[in-house]
């Protein structure tokens, strides 16, 4: 089955006007840019004559009256839960950006609705979809560094623009864990499987703004010997990184969240035969997951993925909480 989906976009973050939108404008055979709204209606307006498209003065406006087949909720992690929540219930199909929402329980009942509805919910990860991962995975998989034994992942970076930024707005649901964390968290789940558990964790907060502002954390597998140490934060040295180290070598690479669709991946191998570095093809992780976004909506294909992923995401990052609190 061929379909345009018609796609609107709550907000006006960053990540939406320099990656999301016009990525939906170049996969013009996939998608319709319905419109854009804002609690702020001149921005709205502003950005969407820059992609000939409709500007609402609401999120609720859009959803109501546009006839939307698929909605980017790219908000303050305080509000996810609302608008997916309005959006499902609408039987609007969801991406929306990471962190799902503030607790796991509201990540719990916002999957049974859309599982209720047969509707897409994707988080967007979209470094799942980059050609390098796959590459990796094949790397491991073909034993070039023996058994695996453990993974590490850094993300972090240094101070945000300026005070008010909403990461550093506790009530906005602020934070490094949810910002920064969520990535390598994700990324463990990828290689270790969805039954790990976090043993220990570390979470460091700016007291002045009630937020976390840097942490890691040590996960195991539940019912095997792999484990993964990751490190996340603000006001860090900039790191983008995942390491695999096996019985018989190792494999680095520094860009893996963030590769531009400009940038050439470097993977570094070291084994028997010695140190490779390893030139891979650019990519665009963003257009390929809005493909992937595209046909879970047109086909309703292993949707109980993306809803089980969201769930065990969720739980981690509950988890990781409570253990650095014991």
């Amino acid at each position: 089955m061929y379909k345009i989906l018609k796609i609107g976009v709550l907000g006006c973050a960053n990540i939406a006007l320099r990656s999301i939108m016009p990525s939906i404008k170049f996969l013009y055979e996939n998608f319709d840019l319905t419109g854009i709204a804002s609690r702020d209606f001149v921005e709205a307006k502003i950005h969407a004559e820059q992609y000939f498209t409709r500007a609402y003065k609401s999120y609720q406006s859009l959803i109501d009256d546009a006839d939307l087949d698929a909605v980017y909720i790219p908000l303050p992690n305080s509000l996810h839960a609302e608008w997916i929540k309005k959006a499902l219930s609408k039987g609007i199909n969801v991406l929306v950006e990471k962190s799902m929402a503030c607790s796991y329980n509201e990540v719990l009942e916002l999957n049974n609705l859309a599982k209720e509805k047969n509707l897409v919910l994707v988080e967007n990860f979209q470094f799942r979809f980059h050609s390098q991962l796959q590459y990796i995975k094949n790397l491991i998989e073909s034993g070039s560094i023996g058994q695996l034994r453990c993974m590490r992942s850094s993300f972090g970076f240094g101070g945000l623009p300026n005070e008010n930024d909403i990461r550093y707005q506790k009530n906005l649901g602020g934070g490094a864990l949810l910002d920064a964390g969520a990535y390598p968290l994700k990324i463990s789940q990828i290689f270790l499987g969805n039954d790990i558990s976090v043993k220990a964790s570390n979470i460091n907060y700016l007291k002045d703004k009630e937020v976390d502002i840097w942490g890691g954390a040590y996960l195991k597998q539940n019912n095997g010997q792999l484990f993964s140490e990751i490190a996340y934060g603000f006001h860090n040295h900039y790191q983008c990184n995942v390491e695999f180290w096996g019985s018989e070598g190792k494999i680095f690479t520094n860009r893996i969240f963030t590769a531009k669709d400009d940038y050439t991946p470097i993977v570094e191998l070291e084994n028997k035969n010695g140190k490779q570095i390893l030139e891979l093809p650019e990519d665009d992780h963003f257009r390929n997951m809005l493909l992937h976004f595209y046909h879970l909506c047109i086909s309703k294909e292993n949707l109980e993925n993306e809803y089980l992923q969201n769930i065990n995401q969720a739980r981690l990052i509950d988890e990781l909480k409570m253990k650095s609190n014991e």
